[in-house]
Order: C-alpha cells, then structure tokens, then sequence
C-alpha cells in the first residue's frame, strides 16, 4: 500500500520538477517534450545524449538543466587531443609526502556536460564507461565514488558531419536516452531573438533545486509500482528488437533496466505512483533507438532506427489491464495521467501515433 510519505515525496517531486521545468524553458523556447525528457533521465538516475545539427541549443540545453540545480558542474570539450586522464584524473607524485596524491578529473561532479563527445577519440571516451555504469572511477587499482546524484549530458554532431567519430556501441548504451532538439517554430524563434539578442539568459538563471532535493525526488521515483503487465511489456518490445529482420544489434537488457526506469520516472512526473503501459510506449524511441544497429540492406532503404521501433510498438499486444496494480488511482485517491509526456494525451504518446491496444 502507498503510505502518506510517499505520497507526500511524490507531491513534492512533481512540485520540485515543475520549478526546474520552468526555469530550462525561460532559455529553451518552444520544446516543452525536450525539457521534459531531460527531466525524466534525471529523475531516473540516467544519462542523457543530445544529437543534432550544431546551432539548435545542444549546449544551452544541458547548461540550463546543470544550473537550475544546485549541484556541482563540469563542462567537458571533447576535441581529438583530449586524454582519458583529463576527464578521470591522474595521480601524481607529491615530492614532501613521498607518495602519490590523486588528482580528480572533470568528471567528479554532479552534472557533467560532455560536449561535442563524438570529437574525441573512442579511447577517451571509454574513460566513461565505468563512472557511467558504477558511478566510480578506478585509478591505479583505487576505486573512487563519485557524487550523488550524478548525470552525464553528452551533445553530439550527427556522425556524418566532418571530424567525428561514431560512439562505441557500449558508450551508446549507457546513455538512458537520446533526444534531437531539432529546428524551432517560426514563433520560438522570434521570441529566442528578443531574449537572446542581448544577454544570455543563463546570466540570469538561478538555482531553484538542491541537489539533496534531487536525491529525494530520486528515492521516490523508485517507489513507484510497475505492475507485472507493464513489466512484461516492456520486455517483450526490447525482446523484438533483437528478431527484427532490419536489425543486427538489438537492445540490451540494460535497455530494458532503462525503459522501466524512465517509465517510472515519468509516472512520478505525472503525479501517479503507478506506471502505464502509455508511460512505456511514450519513451520507446528516445530509450531504444539509438541502441540499435541496422542491417546494411535496410540503411539501403532507408530505414532508421526509429521507424523500426515504431513499428514494433504497433505490433506489440499492450496490456487490457493498463498496469494499475495497486496505485494511487486504483485505491480512488487523486494524481493521474494528462500530464504532457508523462500521461496519455501527451504529444510523445504511442496511441497518438497509432499503437493499437489489444
């Protein structure tokens, strides 16, 4: 049963967000979904990748979310000198001592922006696979832990733009997921000239999170029910991607780890203590696609990634019971969906690009 605690964290989370939501889009004009995804990897304790064209607010993105909370921050510039040692640290030889003193890296803060990381080299950038994964860095046979919470929000060119290197299938799949902010409306973009045409907005922005908020916000992401229904669901789209004819590398079951997460985390935005099977459907793509392969006959059609995991939503049963187990609404108490992305109705849901529900 859900407790009056947890029912007061989920108050507060949906509270806490709305002010950090509120705070990005004052810098990121017309991309609500965008915002709202960003806010969703961070609730669930995952990594987020931004891939676009350069120009559309990349950066801007992940600065805005870094300093609408209170919490440290590192920026990374990925370019092709850049050293594995750099963004873990070193260990040097302190002459008075006699002995070696740690040095840590840019990566030993609470939110690390990586820019441009497809710049780089795969060698640097497996030097973040494990703070990724663990959430530690082992150097010279010593493991250092790294703060809480902590979230790595990578940008990336698109891989055919000059001087970049495809990610690593293991360095792609520990981003939770990836998002492309894409061009604005004629609108947005008006108004982004009457804010950004003098100063920067982030020279205003302040703080309105702590990070210790963020960890308890954290915890009760956690406590949301995912029933048996929704969980095999989840399954069984991540399962189809491995047998789809225009695949050759399907998702992981970290995939799965990471779809179920992110669904929690969107229920708990939407002020449910309960995840739906809508909450999966919405975040199938930006959790899946940039995991996959494709087969060199379907880059010859011309099918991407994300066409497939479309169609796989629309061959997948969704389950009649809609995953209410023993949630908030099931026990008649007040929270549900129609919030935006984290409810159906919102513009990311699956049933609005027709998955049908058997």
């Amino acid at each position: 049963m859900t407790t009056y605690d947890d029912r007061a964290s989920l108050t507060d989370l949906t509270t806490t967000a709305e002010r950090v939501r509120t705070s990005v889009e004052g810098v990121i004009e017309g991309k609500p979904e965008v915002v709202r995804l960003s806010l969703t990897v961070l609730l669930a304790e995952g990594h987020l990748l931004i891939e676009d064209v350069p120009g559309v607010g990349k950066t801007m993105l992940a600065k805005a979310l870094a300093r609408s909370i209170d919490c440290s921050v590192r920026r990374i510039q990925f370019t092709p000198d850049l050293l594995p040692s750099d963004i873990t640290g070193v260990s040097i030889f302190d002459q008075q001592r006699r002995d070696f003193e740690f040095k840590p890296g840019a990566i030993f803060a609470q939110i690390v922006i990586g820019d441009e990381i497809n710049r780089a080299s795969p060698k640097t950038q497996s030097a973040l696979l494990e703070s990724m994964e663990e959430r530690q860095v082992t150097i010279d046979g010593q493991s250092y832990e790294l703060p809480s919470p902590f979230m790595v929000v990578a940008t990336q060119n698109p891989v055919e733009m000059e001087g970049t290197y495809p990610l690593p299938e293991a360095q792609r799949d520990r981003f939770m997921a990836r998002v492309s902010i894409g061009y604005p409306s004629a609108e947005a973009e008006l108004q982004m000239l009457d804010v950004h045409g003098g100063i920067s907005p982030l020279d205003d922005l302040q703080p309105v999170a702590h990070a210790h908020d963020i960890v308890k916000l954290i915890d009760a992401v956690r406590t949301v029910h995912v029933a048996d229904s929704v969980r095999r669901y989840a399954v069984d789209l991540v399962g189809a991607t491995r047998n789809h004819a225009d695949i050759r590398l399907g998702a992981s079951p970290r995939a799965t780890l990471h779809l179920l997460r992110a669904a929690k985390a969107a229920a708990a935005l939407s002020g449910r203590d309960y995840a739906l099977p809508d909450d999966v459907q919405a975040l199938a793509v930006a959790v899946l696609a940039h995991r996959l392969l494709p087969t060199a006959q379907a880059q010859l059609n011309r099918r991407t990634a994300e066409q497939v995991v479309l169609e796989i939503l629309q061959r997948t049963p969704v389950p009649t019971d809609g995953g209410h187990g023993q949630g908030r609404q099931a026990a008649g108490m007040p929270g549900g969906p129609g919030n935006g992305v984290g409810g159906p109705g919102g513009p990311l849901y699956g049933r609005q690009a027709g998955v049908r529900r058997l």
